[in-house]
């Protein structure tokens, strides 16, 4: 298994503060993820800085050669989210520098990056 931080959000289209957990159902990339189906992932609020989630991915990338942008896509269940990003938990918080993250939609974490972050959105978020 591997374990993933998943970038919503950017600078022209940042998520609202109130998350809506009924979108929270597919993440896009630029490029094929190696993500695979079982794989776990913390959400990042790219504009906020902050964690709001943990989600599975449930399914294979998928390539919409009609999409400009972001033309791979795969699914993602959410298991947990903090579902106001005013109450979310700072990326730093996990041991995640958002410079690392820059101009990705998605990265590999360690195994206890990803324990920290799952534990600091399970303090204030709720089951999805």
């Amino acid at each position: 298994m591997t374990y993933w931080l998943l970038v919503r959000g950017r600078g022209d289209r940042p998520l609202d503060a109130v998350v809506d957990v009924a979108a929270v159902r597919a993440q896009g990339s630029s490029r094929r993820p190696a993500v695979e189906p079982g794989d776990l992932c913390i959400l990042y609020a790219a504009v906020w800085q902050a964690v709001y989630g943990v989600a599975e991915v449930t399914g294979v990338p998928e390539h919409d050669p009609a999409r400009e942008r972001w033309a791979w896509r795969f699914p993602i269940r959410p298991l947990v989210v903090v579902d106001d990003l005013h109450r979310a938990p700072a990326v730093e918080e996990a041991g995640v520098f958002p410079q690392s993250i820059w101009r990705h939609s998605h990265i590999r974490l360690t195994p206890e990056q990803f324990a920290q972050a799952r534990r600091l959105i399970e303090a204030v978020g709720s089951p999805a």
